[in-house]
């Protein structure tokens, strides 16, 4: 599905951010990437999105070469890709369904569709009844859980969820990563950024390691070692 091939991001002669990464992802697999601040974890995909350019090496999507995409063809892409971010990005003056529901309209979905689909992906993050909150009634596990919501709402083939846990207490780090394994198991692929070993241990799948921008081990049974 997502495969690096030689890929470097340098930004100067003292900022590499990736060197030489080789590395296959396949449709369905749940795939955490490890690491201390500034090892690479957000440049990596940020080069999934194509955020970023490799200084040096290809990305590809499946057959499409990342590097390369054109711009009218950028936003085909980003749509197969949810995202979950670390401080959430929810539109602070929208309620928990119209936060959704702007999603699906920039989808071109329709009020039918809308109406029955909104309401079904809160249940399955567990905000069913949290429908007609705003963002500042609920709690940074339910902002978190919401914003998981959005990014799965026009079912992408992949979520990159980077740093998703990175605010939250133990409890509500917990719940997220139990919705993020339910919707792995549902079929879509996932990739997970993060620094918390109870993380990797709790989702027990692949394990990439980076280290001052290489790949350094690349465990198949989520083993978190640095």
């Amino acid at each position: 599905m997502i495969y690096f091939n030689n890929v470097s991001k340098i930004y100067d002669k003292d900022g590499v951010a990736l060197e030489d990464v080789n590395l296959t992802i396949n449709a369905g697999e749940f795939v955490s990437i490890v690491g201390h601040s500034g090892a690479g974890k957000t440049t990596l995909v940020k080069m999934i999105l194509a955020d970023e350019r490799p200084t040096a090496g290809t990305v590809f999507y499946e057959s499409i070469n990342v590097n390369k995409i054109k711009n009218q063809d950028l936003t085909k892409l980003r749509r197969r890709i949810g995202v979950v971010f670390q401080d959430f990005k929810l539109l602070p003056n929208k309620t928990a369904y119209e936060n959704i529901a702007f999603a699906m309209e920039a989808a071109g979905k329709t009020d039918e569709e809308i109406s029955t689909d909104v309401p079904h992906v809160l249940e399955l993050v567990d905000l069913g009844d949290k429908i007609s909150h705003f963002p500042y009634q609920l709690s940074g596990g339910e902002k978190q859980r919401l914003a998981i919501a959005r990014a799965i709402i026009n079912q992408p083939e992949l979520i990159i969820a980077d740093e998703p846990t990175g605010n939250l207490d133990p409890i509500n780090t917990y719940e997220v990563v139990q919705i993020l394994k339910k919707i792995n198991d549902l079929g879509t692929t996932i990739i997970l950024t993060t620094h918390n070993q109870g993380v990797i241990e709790s989702v027990g799948k692949r394990v990439i390691t980076l280290e001052r921008g290489k790949v350094v081990r690349d465990d198949k049974d989520g083993k978190y070692v640095i």
